[in-house]
C-alpha cells in the first residue's frame, strides 16, 4: 500500500486558506517533511483493495464493455476516451456497487440491470461509457468519493485541466430495470440527478485540489475499522489530555476562568 501523499492528511485544517501564497508555501513545506514519515508507515500496512485484472480485462473486452473502476486506474480510465482539445465532455457511467459487506447482498439486481443497460448501449452510438466500482473491493476509493452503494454517477469528462461536473442518483435496488435506466439516458438525467460540488468531489473539490482525497480515503477507511469502544477510548485519552494541559497551564500562572455567575474581570 502506498499513501501518495498520505502526510498531507495532517494538514487538512490549512485547507480553509490554501488559497493564499503564504500558507500555501507552508502546506508544501509540511507535506515534504511529514512525507517519509507516512510513507514508511503506510508501507507497513496491508491493503484492502482487491483488483481481478483478469476478469477486468474480460469485462471491458466483452460485448457490454463494461470497465472495472479501481484506485489504481480510476482516473486513466476515466480520461481515456477523452481528446485533447475537446469541448464536448465524454460521458461516464459509474455505479458504485458492493457485495455482502457494503450493499448486504442487495446489489445483485442493480448490477444486472447495468451490465444489460450496458449490452444495449454497446449496439447505438452515442451513448454513455460504463464501468463498475465495487466498494467491497475498493473501500478507499469509496470513502474518497464519499460514494454510497447502488448509486449511479454520472460523470461529463473534459481534457486537463477542465473543471468536471458529475450528476448522482440513487438507484432502488429492488425495483430498478435496464428499461428505466435507458429512459434516463433518453429523457436526460439533470432534471432528476442531484449535482455533486462538495468536498468529497475526486476533482473539483478542495481535497482533491490539495492532493487529499486519497488521503482522506484511507483515514476513513481506518476509522471505519475501528470497533465503537476503541473510539470511545480515543475520544477519552484527548479529553483527558486536554485538561491536563489546562490544569498544567493554570499551575504555572496562566489565566483562570471567571467563577460562575461572576463577571470576568477587565484587563
Amino acid at each position: 500500500m502506498r499513501f501518495s501523499s498520505a502526510s498531507a492528511l495532517l494538514a487538512m485544517p490549512l485547507l480553509a486558506v490554501a488559497d493564499t501564497p503564504d500558507y500555501q508555501a507552508q502546506f508544501q513545506e509540511y507535506l515534504g517533511q511529514a512525507q517519509g514519515y507516512f510513507e514508511k508507515i503506510a508501507s507497513n500496512l496491508p491493503s484492502p483493495n482487491k483488483y481481478d485484472h483478469a476478469a477486468a480485462a474480460e469485462a471491458s473486452a466483452s460485448p457490454n464493455n463494461v470497465h472495472t473502476i479501481a484506485l489504481h486506474n480510476w482516473k486513466d480510465t476515466l480520461y481515456g476516451p477523452v481528446t485533447a482539445g475537446s469541448i464536448t465532455p465524454e460521458q461516464w457511467w459509474v455505479l458504485m456497487t458492493g457485495g455482502n459487506k457494503t450493499c448486504f447482498g442487495h446489489c445483485g439486481k442493480v448490477e444486472a440491470a447495468f451490465n444489460e443497460t450496458a449490452r444495449k448501449f454497446a449496439t447505438e452510438p452515442d451513448t454513455p461509457h460504463m464501468a463498475l466500482l465495487n466498494c467491497d473491493n475498493q473501500p478507499v476509493l469509496c470513502n474518497a468519493w464519499s460514494a454510497p452503494v447502488g448509486s449511479l454517477w454520472i460523470f461529463e469528462m473534459l481534457p486537463e485541466p477542465s473543471p468536471i461536473s458529475i450528476f448522482t442518483k440513487r438507484l432502488n435496488l429492488t425495483t430498478i430495470t435496464s428499461d428505466e435506466l435507458l429512459q434516463l439516458q433518453k429523457d436526460g438525467y439533470k432534471a432528476v440527478a442531484h449535482e455533486h460540488d462538495g468536498l468529497f468531489h475526486p476533482f473539483n473539490g478542495p481535497l482533491a485540489q490539495n492532493g487529499l482525497s486519497i488521503p482522506a480515503g484511507w483515514v476513513l477507511w481506518a476509522f471505519g475499522l475501528l470497533p465503537s469502544w476503541a473510539f470511545m477510548i480515543l475520544v477519552s485519552l484527548f479529553s483527558r489530555r486536554m485538561m491536563s494541559s489546562r490544569m498544567e497551564g493554570q499551575m504555572h500562572g496562566g489565566p483562570r476562568p471567571a467563577p460562575t455567575g461572576q463577571a470576568a474581570p477587565r484587563r
